[in-house]
């Protein structure tokens, strides 16, 4: 059966969804002519999935802004109802980073997007910059299933996820109120979350984090020790270790695809397969382009680089 070509432009990231045929979303706005706009003109997306921008790396981008102005241009939209005011599609920060910065104008691209892709082409730049935290990026979720009758599956491949990814994301929502906002402000990290999921103590195991520091791999623990014996056995007899799992855990937190870690010769033998599960080869081509990322201030994923520090020790 020949597939549909909206089915054959899902999983093209950033591209399919601004019909640019095959490029990224950093060459589209190298080769498309941005405009410069005044910046009252602008205003937040509706469509924003960030809730939450860190004054510290604000101010740090405000400051590079002054020495070098906007250099990726802010991709907008046409307002509906107000003549001559853009809503903000991605680049809010930058946004907000050139009004501190006290400049007049800023370079901007305008597209005419439906308020789906609005809401895709927010959640995957933000994704691709690693700026959301996991609550922020599953309400992203939620709203495109929810609104946009995205399905998981079809929403992994729009968003070069894998679907277990998804789902583990929105499980993430499930969690009290007060844990979901200590994962936003950083106080809980993502694996932290998800050990806590279907947990009637989860807020008072959260607040235990929160002032004792409690790792995510003590908090597993107590929910083995909570299992009946026979069952516990059973399930330590096919787990792998705890620091290998971890490890798995990282890896597949920085990519967003399934991590598999094999080591051959036991634990300490320094020798073992590590392998990435994707589904298409955008998927894989994102997986590189994270992997060999150069031009990223931040570098490699820090989740990778503790991976990669604790495997070789």
């Amino acid at each position: 059966m020949n597939e549909t070509p909206t089915r054959r432009r899902l999983g093209r990231g950033l591209s399919a969804l601004l019909g640019d045929d095959g490029r990224d979303f950093q060459e589209l706005e190298n080769t498309k002519s941005p405009r410069e706009l005044p910046v009252e003109q602008l205003q937040p997306g509706e469509f924003q999935p960030r809730v939450r921008f860190d004054d510290e790396e604000l101010s740090a981008l405000v400051e590079s802004v002054r020495a070098k102005g906007i250099l990726q241009p802010i991709l907008v939209r046409r307002d509906p109802v107000q003549a001559d005011v853009y809503e903000i599609i991605a680049g809010e920060r930058r946004w907000r980073a050139a009004q501190r910065a006290q400049l007049h104008t800023v370079p901007v691209i305008i597209r005419e997007l439906t308020d789906q892709e609005a809401l895709e082409i927010a959640l995957i730049e933000n994704i691709q910059r690693s700026d959301l935290s996991a609550i922020e990026e599953a309400l992203g979720y939620q709203r495109l299933i929810g609104e946009f009758t995205h399905t998981q599956d079809a929403l992994s491949k729009v968003v070069g996820k894998s679907r277990s990814h998804v789902a583990n994301a929105l499980r993430l929502l499930t969690l009290p109120a007060e844990v979901r906002t200590m994962v936003d402000k950083g106080e809980l990290t993502a694996g932290h979350a998800r050990a806590l999921v279907g947990r009637e103590d989860a807020l008072t195991l959260a607040r235990e984090i929160s002032s004792s520091g409690l790792t995510v791999r003590d908090i597993e623990a107590r929910v083995s020790n909570g299992l009946p014996k026979a069952r516990k056995l059973k399930n330590l007899a096919r787990r792998k270790s705890a620091d290998t799992l971890a490890l798995e855990r990282d890896v597949s937190d920085a990519i967003g695809l399934k991590v598999a870690i094999d080591l051959k010769g036991g634990e300490h033998s320094g020798r073992g397969k590590l392998s990435i599960d994707f589904k298409s080869l955008d998927q894989l081509d994102d997986v590189l382009r994270r992997l060999n990322q150069t031009t990223n201030s931040k570098g490699m994923p820090d989740a990778l680089k503790t991976a990669t520090l604790s495997f070789n020790s």
